[in-house]
């Protein structure tokens, strides 16, 4: 019933995407999935997503950058997720599952939404997930298609404790995973053998939700190959403690024997924080996992290439050494410093997996061996302009002049705020920011509209790659921003508006690089 659209890479593919990566100078525009605009309240996959292709095309761009795939939870955050081989329902495309027979024209009315600019998440689960449901239970009904069964073979050493999961956190809820009753927290064999026959139904909507997204993304890559962009992913290193994977895989991270955290990762003071971060993600255990020869990051790894071009790599510096913080502290300035797996661990990962195509995550501080370890890697760090303008450095490596070309350089991340937003939303910070401004500017870019001055400036710079926030190419003000570092209510949420699009400058974009 299901056209699955199958795009196998070969391995001179991979090769090319490799050699193309490190001499092809290229531009991008990073937009979040859930932030495509559309017409059902949340960014999706489907005609939303190749429609935003070919405006990415037609603006000269080659690449795509997004943010994590996985499914969110409490917070919204891609970065704190249930599941790191999982992707998130809510991104499925209505329209598409319509178009195959398994839901209505007028189902769909049920989550039309006036196409605003922020993504009601609460609405979304109440409206969305239900038809979600209904469609997944209508293929079921109809025998499935000829794919789903070797789907659900291939994907089964994640995809089986994932919906298990995600069952148990809805009947258990709120109660963490280390609460739920001792033989199910634990993982008994025999009971959850009777929770897979009692849940039996529950279990197979969602292995349908994730082929859903596995057949629709596929359609998302092949119209990406055809318009040769890339797209880029992003890994974050580090996973929730209320997930599949640390409920299965208890022996791989730091928790006592009961489940609960000894330690927990953050970073102490940096660019985003003067107060450091607590994260509360549970830090590994290296040394078993170096035991089983990396075996789990190699796997996660692995199933995000099937899907991206290039990863971006959160947090590189934890792989040369991360902070620990005791899981006691409720904030992260009391921890110290523990050595990563380093080296060890790309070398053992590249000898299974071959050449890897990854973009290291360097922002922060970073110790001596972070960056011997990028160096001997050859892994192209990234460079942020806005973070010229947080004190008067006229050496900063964040000014163009200094890049290398061994870099993304980026008017800005989705941690920062939006480039008209620094200079005019933030008061006396903004007016010294552009004093600042106009001292490093150089003159040759003074008569261009302000985006496009700082946009031409790292693209005239030596950085292979340049990527600019959707939010930046357009000049939206800190309404737009995606995320405030530290807050927890009112990120994740702002989404682009078709109309907004009227306003990005196709003819400048395609000017900014070759």
């Amino acid at each position: 019933m299901i056209a699955c659209v199958r795009q196998k890479f070969a391995r001179d593919c991979i090769v090319r995407i490799i050699v193309e990566q490190n001499i092809i100078r290229r531009c991008g525009i990073l937009l979040p999935v859930a932030s495509l605009p559309g017409s059902r309240g949340i960014g999706g996959l489907g005609p939303a997503a190749i429609r935003w292709l070919e405006f990415l095309c037609d603006c000269g761009q080659t690449i795509w950058q997004i943010l994590p795939l996985n499914p969110i939870d409490g917070e919204n955050s891609p970065y704190q997720s249930s599941s790191v081989h999982g992707r998130e329902p809510l991104l499925l495309s209505l329209e598409a599952l319509r178009d195959i027979g398994l839901l209505s024209a007028n189902e769909l009315e049920e989550v039309a939404d006036d196409g605003g600019n922020r993504i009601d998440y609460n609405f979304l689960r109440q409206r969305k997930m239900p038809l979600l449901e209904r469609a997944a239970k209508r293929f079921l009904a109809a025998g499935g298609d000829a794919f789903f069964g070797q789907f659900c073979c291939n994907e089964a050493t994640w995809l089986e404790d994932h919906a298990l999961f995600q069952v148990l956190s809805e009947k258990f809820s709120p109660a963490s995973w280390v609460d739920w009753p001792e033989p199910i927290r634990d993982r008994d064999e025999k009971t959850l053998e009777q929770l897979r026959l009692r849940f039996a139904d529950e279990l197979a909507v969602r292995r349908v939700w994730q082929y859903f997204f596995h057949c629709q993304w596929e359609a998302v890559r092949r119209r990406a190959a055809d318009l040769r962009i890339l797209i880029f992913g992003d890994v974050p290193i580090f996973v929730s403690h209320c997930s599949a994977d640390v409920w299965a895989n208890r022996e791989l991270f730091d928790l006592d024997a009961n489940g609960r955290q000894l330690t927990v990762a953050g970073v102490p003071p940096d660019y985003f924080s003067k107060t450091g971060q607590r994260w509360g993600n549970p830090l590994y255990r290296w040394s078993v996992h170096k035991k089983t020869n990396y075996r789990w990051w190699a796997e996660r790894l692995q199933r995000s290439l099937r899907q991206c071009d290039v990863l971006r790599l959160d947090h590189f510096r934890a792989f040369a050494d991360y902070w620990e913080i005791p899981a006691s502290e409720q904030f992260a300035v009391n921890g110290r410093w523990i050595a990563g797996p380093g080296e060890d661990f790309f070398h053992t990962i590249g000898s299974q997996l071959g050449p890897l195509p990854l973009v290291a995550e360097d922002l922060g501080i970073l110790s001596d061996s972070a960056i011997a370890l990028r160096e001997k890697l050859s892994l192209p760090g990234l460079r942020v302009l806005l973070f010229a303008f947080d004190a008067y450095q006229p050496n900063s490596p964040f000014l163009p002049e200094n890049y290398v070309e061994n870099c993304v350089a980026y008017t800005g991340t989705h941690d920062n705020d939006t480039l008209y937003g620094t200079f005019f939303c933030d008061g006396v910070a903004s007016k010294r920011r552009r004093l600042l401004l106009g001292e490093f500017l150089p003159k040759c870019y003074h008569s261009l509209p302000i985006h496009h001055a700082l946009m031409r400036w790292i693209a005239d710079s030596a950085a292979r790659w340049m990527v600019v926030p959707m939010q930046d190419a357009i000049c939206l003000g800190s309404s737009a921003r995606t995320n405030l570092p530290g807050t927890a209510a009112g990120n994740w949420c702002w989404r682009l508006q078709e109309k907004d699009l009227a306003h990005a400058d196709r003819k400048f974009l395609r000017s900014l690089r070759p």
